[in-house]
């Protein structure tokens, strides 16, 4: 039974714009990365990732009272795992925007969601609805015309950088419901500290360094605070009061708009096939999320 209370009323609304902001902010990586002059995948890995230890750090330190460190240990070994994870997609998802369209990128990162109930089902032993196999089945379609694209126009490498972020964030998402960590903040925390160092390593290793101008410097901390960190924070408040089915086709604007931003800046386009491949998924995934919400409606207490 839905509550018509007012009060609830205006909490949900609320939920709604801070979980379409979240994904506006996620959205916006597209466009970051298009900014960068020379820094490569590393050098951009750390300095974003040195932007999200810092924003998270100041905000756990908030939420937990001064005692951050008690939070992050509450991660255990799940969020180390899912931080390692989100390591992964975080390189994954820099070096295919680099090196294909954002368009094919973002639209190859949409099908997390379905490899995530993949998996879960594999690993966690989850029942997987007959409209998500439906929807994967589909999903595939629109990937496999991306796909072919990209061979064509030489994007393979940066195809299979976006289809190795997805799986990412589908493992990430399976460490979290392993040990049903409900929040992502100390988890995401981790993989910051975790690809700063990595960025490091590889930097300081492979003779990149770590200087570089500093205008690609400004734009990946303010990708690391504003993308990653504020898009987390909005979502992560904004999901409190949105049912979980709806939090799917909300946070779609990312993919909607990621896309539209590099188009209006930078005047980027995608291929014909990238964009039917591209709406075959988004279809799959907002008719799966729409068939989860009418099978198991969530009340709004």
């Amino acid at each position: 039974m839905v509550n018509t209370d007012s009060s609830t009323a205006v909490s949900y609304r609320t939920g709604v714009m801070l979980v379409l902001m979240a994904g506006v902010c996620w959205s916006s990586m597209g466009l970051g990365i298009r900014m960068i002059e020379t820094a490569n995948v590393w050098q951009v890995l750390f300095w974003r990732s040195t932007a999200i230890v810092g924003f998270l750090f100041v905000l756990l330190m908030l939420r937990s009272r001064g005692r951050p460190v008690m939070a992050i240990r509450r991660a255990g070994i799940a969020g180390a795992l899912g931080g390692a994870c989100l390591v992964v997609a975080f390189t994954g998802g820099i070096y295919s925007m680099q090196t294909t369209t954002i368009a094919n990128a973002v639209f190859m990162f949409a099908a997390a969601p379905l490899l995530a109930a993949l998996l879960g089902r594999m690993l966690l032993g989850e029942s997987v609805r007959r409209a998500t196999w439906w929807a994967m089945g589909i999903a595939i379609l629109g990937i496999a015309l991306m796909v072919g694209e990209g061979i064509a126009l030489g994007h393979v490498l940066g195809n299979a950088a976006a289809g190795m972020t997805a799986l990412a964030f589908a493992c990430f998402t399976i460490a979290l419901r392993w040990r049903r960590l409900e929040d992502m903040m100390p988890t995401v925390f981790l993989a910051g500290v975790f690809a700063t160092a990595v960025g490091a390593i590889i930097c300081v290793s492979g003779g990149y360094g770590l200087s570089v101008p500093v205008n690609d410097i400004a734009v990946s901390l303010a990708m690391g605070v504003f993308q990653v960190g504020a898009g987390l924070v909005l979502y992560t408040l904004g999901s409190r009061a949105v049912p979980a089915g709806e939090l799917a086709l909300l946070s779609m604007t990312e993919v909607v708009l990621g896309p539209i931003w590099v188009w209006w800046v930078f005047g980027e386009t995608a291929g014909f096939y990238t964009l039917v491949g591209g709406t075959i998924v988004l279809l799959a995934i907002g008719g799966n999320a729409v068939s989860g919400m009418r099978r198991k409606p969530v009340p709004i207490l």
